[in-house]
């Protein structure tokens, strides 16, 4: 009977743990872009007011795999969400974050070029900023899709549907028109990105029952 219990008990952790482990990820990954300015190697030059995550991820900084590794997670923690909350959001919607998700790991492997004015690979950065590119555009589609996939449920799309549509349009131009704050925009960006996955993945986390434990093996009395 103890270990019976205990068997019970491990099935039961291990799937809140899975339930929840893409909010984790997620987590990790802002975790690291967070932290990159502070890895890179520069003498302080890096401003996050001017600079982009992109950029403490370019080419030839140094500590610049912090950065990389925080876009590795973000890719994987949207691929894991995606996978699960599939059935929720339809297919199209399914297909736009998965984009979102390959496209990021683009951006991770293709780096852009440094703002120190050090050499760099053009054919790289040209790169880089084509996945950037398909990633918000695959963001804006894919939440959008995903509140149309609510509409026709019956319910209606979310403030933070909203906010992260309104935010993917709105942030790339102030990034364009208003370059000293640059970083900020872009960290606003990722910042919404972060909290409307981290939603849907809770989301999903709470619409999924744990798995049932196997029943108890029956007593066989001689």
């Amino acid at each position: 009977m103890g270990a019976t219990a205990q068997t019970r008990s491990t099935i039961g952790t291990g799937g809140a743990v899975g339930r929840g482990g893409p909010v984790v990820v997620l987590a990790s990954s802002a975790t690291c872009l967070v932290a990159a300015p502070a890895a890179i190697d520069d003498g302080g030059a890096y401003s996050w007011l001017r600079h982009t995550t992109s950029e403490s991820a370019a080419q030839g900084v140094d500590g610049a795999w912090v950065a990389r590794v925080g876009f590795v997670l973000f890719a994987l923690g949207v691929a894991w969400t995606t996978a699960r909350a599939t059935a929720r959001w339809g297919r199209l919607a399914a297909a736009l974050h998965g984009v979102f998700a390959g496209a990021m790991l683009g951006v991770a492997a293709f780096s852009t070029r440094p703002w120190t004015g050090a050499a760099y690979d053009i054919g790289e950065d040209r790169l880089h900023s084509v996945f950037a590119s398909i990633v918000g555009v695959a963001f804006a589609l894919g939440v959008a899709a995903v509140a149309r996939r609510r509409h026709v449920d019956g319910g209606h799309p979310t403030m933070l549907d909203v906010v992260a549509v309104a935010t993917s349009v709105i942030a790339p131009t102030a990034m364009t028109l208003v370059a000293p704050v640059a970083g900020v925009a872009q960290r606003v960006m990722f910042a919404v990105a972060y909290a409307w996955y981290a939603r849907e993945a809770l989301a999903d986390r709470r619409a999924s029952p744990a798995r049932p434990a196997p029943p108890e093996p029956a007593a066989h009395g001689r």
